[in-house]
């Protein structure tokens, strides 16, 4: 009944001949099913998607799609609803990014059932102006978000996959200072890190003065190419610190 229109134009570039879409599943209205796949469209906020999850994953293969914007142009709206600008937005987006809405739900990603293809994609961003001025933040908010191209995608089926993510000229152990000093923002090294040790691919194994010093938790085998635990690794995966610490 609300979908956005970059939900709509996503769900129908994802959707193949035989699927269908907005089909019932356990009680839930799943975007797309194809087979006994279920692909849920999500462009942001995963928690609130999170009990969903939770429900349908125990039971059947879940999909989560996520768009993620390497370009992006902002189109202002006059009061009349013209346009009354466009420019390309200096930042692009990079697949560390995904982090920001991972750290809902980190231990799914380690579920059988459960996997996250990240969609790279050029669009609009429509701002309209308010005619206020509040605190913080400007005249004019984001509205809505256009799909204008697919550019391409990433798969993440287990934590093998995820942890191809963390930099090859990262030693071990680390601490998210070090990550971090590889060309992530910290508070992104943070939730990258946070969402790494939740779902099994990385593990702590002691501290640096107050950090946490972390390995991989999960190697590739020399022979077969599968994948196996490296040690250390604690099984008892207690936290340590939130996305929030410092």
């Amino acid at each position: 009944m609300s979908e956005k229109p970059l939900h709509a134009a996503l769900k129908a570039w994802y959707a193949q001949p035989g699927d269908q879409l907005e089909a019932r599943v356990d009680g839930y209205i799943i975007d797309i099913v194809r087979g006994d796949l279920l692909i849920e469209v999500q462009t942001r906020n995963f928690a609130a998607i999170k009990p969903k999850l939770l429900t349908l994953v125990p039971h059947h293969p879940v999909r989560l799609v996520y768009p993620l914007a390497r370009e992006k142009w902002i189109v202002k709206l006059a009061q009349d609803g013209s346009r009354s600008s466009r420019r390309k937005s200096p930042k692009q987006g990079v697949i560390e990014q995904v982090f920001e809405e991972l750290v809902s739900l980190p231990q799914l990603l380690a579920e059988p059932n459960f996997s996250t293809e990240v969609l790279f994609i050029q669009e609009e961003e429509i701002r309209c102006y308010t005619g206020r001025q509040r605190r913080r933040r400007k005249d004019w908010v984001a509205h809505e978000r256009h799909l204008l191209q697919v550019v391409g995608c990433q798969l993440f089926k287990s934590p093998l996959d995820w942890m191809a993510l963390i930099p090859d000229g990262l030693d071990e152990p680390f601490t998210v200072s070090d990550l971090a000093a590889l060309g992530q923002p910290r508070w992104l090294a943070q939730k990258m890190v946070y969402c790494l040790r939740e779902m099994g691919a990385i593990a702590p194994v002691g501290k640096r003065g107050r950090a946490v010093l972390y390995v991989r938790a999960i190697a590739y085998g020399q022979d077969t190419g599968t994948a196996h635990r490296a040690e250390p690794f604690r099984a008892d995966r207690q936290r340590l610190y939130s996305p929030s610490d410092s």
